[in-house]
């Protein structure tokens, strides 16, 4: 199998697990989606599937609990903030250019801060459900309202997981390149 059918079902296998994750684990919302993005920018180097990855879990698993009713999965303008969002941390990945221990949880957690401070601005500019005063008073309440959704813990687990799965693989081949 080439490396672009190998990375295709890699990132097919990605999506279906972070949106399937993302829907068991409703509301504490134990998901990947965040670590893809960082992981794709970093390691996809195809950059339109670097892209889609994060955009077609979130997606998918939008659309799950659309489908199913679970909660709402299509909610209003302020959502397109979560995927922006999600497009930015892919940007930040472009960045990691060393990739160790450090570099990814630091890059980990810039993209769960980024991630909060974006999706949130965006909740507060868009506010469908009318939850916060039209005023900077509004935008800190807004933005207090998210910290216990910060999921620094799950990205660097997902982020160590991922890197770590692709540092190994990586060994691998390269080691069986060497031995034939």
């Amino acid at each position: 199998m080439n490396q672009t059918k190998t990375n295709v079902l890699i990132g097919l296998a990605l999506i279906i697990f972070a949106a399937i994750l993302k829907v068991v684990t409703y509301p504490q919302s134990f998901n990947p989606i965040i670590a893809i993005a960082l992981f794709s920018g970093a390691v996809i180097t195809d950059r339109k599937m670097a892209f889609a990855m994060p955009l077609l879990a979130m997606f998918v698993s939008d659309l799950i609990f659309q489908v199913f009713n679970i909660a709402p999965g299509f909610y209003g303008l302020e959502q397109i903030g979560n995927y922006a969002a999600l497009l930015f941390i892919t940007v930040l990945g472009f960045g990691m250019k060393k990739i160790n221990v450090l570099t990814v949880a630091g890059f980990s957690i810039a993209s769960s801060l980024l991630f909060y401070a974006l999706s949130n601005t965006n909740t507060f500019l868009f506010d469908t459900f009318n939850t916060y005063p039209n005023t900077f008073s509004g935008w800190v309440q807004c933005m207090t309202a998210g910290i216990p959704f910060i999921k620094l813990d799950v990205n660097l687990i997902f982020s160590a997981i991922l890197f770590g799965s692709h540092a190994v693989a990586y060994r691998a081949v390269k080691e069986t390149k060497l031995a034939a």
